[in-house]
């Protein structure tokens, strides 16, 4: 069984999300395709709408805000987001992007880089219409801080109310880690010669050049070595003992772990390069197609938040806060930071109460630049700051220091 669960081939999971509870109450959920390409689809979590009207009472409160989840295409599937999805799908209109496995895609449909990244996610957001938010896991930090850049120069009106940035390599010059340091040390053509593989038959996109999934799986998993095999001992002892709760837990995360897509070879290349190696767009050098220089400078009215690991060994401290370096025109009162105490990369984004408190952070901001612009219509901008951030902070700062007492003392 151990031996099996180690070498066999793992496919694409399934969501296994099909209810919510809102306000104790049910409410059945259908993962669909709102919207797709051939590299992607936008999958949207719809409730059902009598049964969520019931339970929200949505004439009074309205509909709930569309949350764009931009998943990482980093050689997981979207589905290792399940738990995020999950933890805001009670107070949001959940969308998540889910990325082809490039091995599954014909060498006819041509190249899928980094901008065509930039260009769908201004695709789905342009779909979404104004006022979503967007909540980057990781890798798209800087391709999706590229898009929203890109649409507050030419005043898009479908650029969202927000965007959060979970563990994103914005500058990978702050803390670097162990992947950060490999990533500069080693020159491209020695990615090239190692990293990139020919998809062999008989699968659809034989003959594309990709960046393996199994690659990345590798080198994550080496960096954490004796945790995995202490892991799959553990494994072995309680199936000897008949542990069945224990058992399900290991099969559980493995085979979400252990399910994994493949990149394009210019996807990975261009990522290596203008990320990691050449740090584009922290620099302010980034030019999309080559010739159209990304400003972050220019968005002056989508609310920021920035969400770090404490001991995050993929994205360090301060790589993902670089956003607020560079976003240098919006106004302080619209942006904000958290590190959560005690975890590492995947605990940045994984469910749990983590999860939870960044939802409630999440949604005062988002009702802040609401009423922000509500006032400023108005005519009485001054208001802001007395009626809303000075309560609002106060409170925000209340709950903080509940949950660091919880934990440090309730919980030890």
């Amino acid at each position: 069984d151990v031996f099996e669960s180690a070498t066999r081939y793992y496919g694409k999971p399934e969501w296994r999300i099909d209810s919510v509870r809102i306000n104790s109450a049910p409410v059945d959920v259908t993962p669909v395709a709102a919207w797709g390409s051939p590299w992607c689809n936008l999958v949207h979590f719809r409730k059902d709408p009598e049964a969520l009207a019931a339970a929200r009472n949505a004439d009074k409160l309205g509909p709930q805000p569309r949350l764009l989840i931009a998943a990482p295409l980093s050689g997981h599937y979207a589905t290792l987001l399940r738990g995020t999805v999950e933890a805001f799908l009670p107070t949001h209109d959940v969308y998540i992007t889910d990325w082809q496995d490039a091995r599954m895609a014909p060498v006819w449909l041509g190249r899928f880089d980094l901008d065509d990244y930039i260009d769908h996610i201004r695709a789905m957001l342009e779909f979404l219409g104004g006022g979503a938010h967007v909540l980057g896991v990781c890798q798209p930090g800087p391709p999706v801080l590229a898009a929203i850049a890109m649409m507050a120069e030419e005043d898009d009106p479908a650029r969202p109310a927000s965007m959060t940035f979970m563990g994103s390599p914005i500058d990978t010059r702050l803390s670097p880690t162990i992947p950060n340091v490999l990533s500069e040390e080693k020159s491209l053509s020695w990615f090239e010669e190692n990293m990139i593989h020919t998809v062999p038959g008989p699968y659809p996109g034989m003959f594309r050049r990709v960046y393996p999934g199994f690659v990345q799986l590798a080198s994550f998993m080496n960096m954490n070595w004796s945790r995995h095999v202490d892991a799959h001992w553990n494994f072995f002892n309680h199936l000897v003992e008949g542990d069945g709760d224990n058992v399900g837990k290991h099969r559980e995360f493995y085979d979400e772990y252990l399910s994994v897509l493949d990149l394009t070879e210019e996807f990975y290349l261009q990522t290596i390069v203008r990320v990691f190696q050449e740090h584009q767009l922290a620099r302010g050098i980034y030019r999309y197609r080559g010739t159209h220089l990304v400003k972050p400078e220019l968005i002056r009215d989508v609310a920021l938040m920035t969400v770090e690991g404490e001991k995050d060994d993929i994205s360090g401290i301060g790589q993902t806060q670089a956003a607020h370096d560079l976003c240098v025109k919006l106004p302080e009162d619209m942006q904000t930071d958290y590190i959560q105490p005690g975890v590492g990369h995947y605990g940045v984004f994984n469910v749990g109460v983590e999860i939870g408190q960044l939802a409630v952070i999440g949604m005062a901001l988002a009702v802040a630049v609401v009423i922000r612009g509500a006032l400023k219509q108005a005519g009485r901008p001054d208001l802001y700051r007395p009626v809303l951030v000075w309560p609002v902070s106060a409170a925000i700062g209340a709950i903080g220091l509940w949950w660091a007492i919880e934990r440090t003392f309730l919980n030890s």
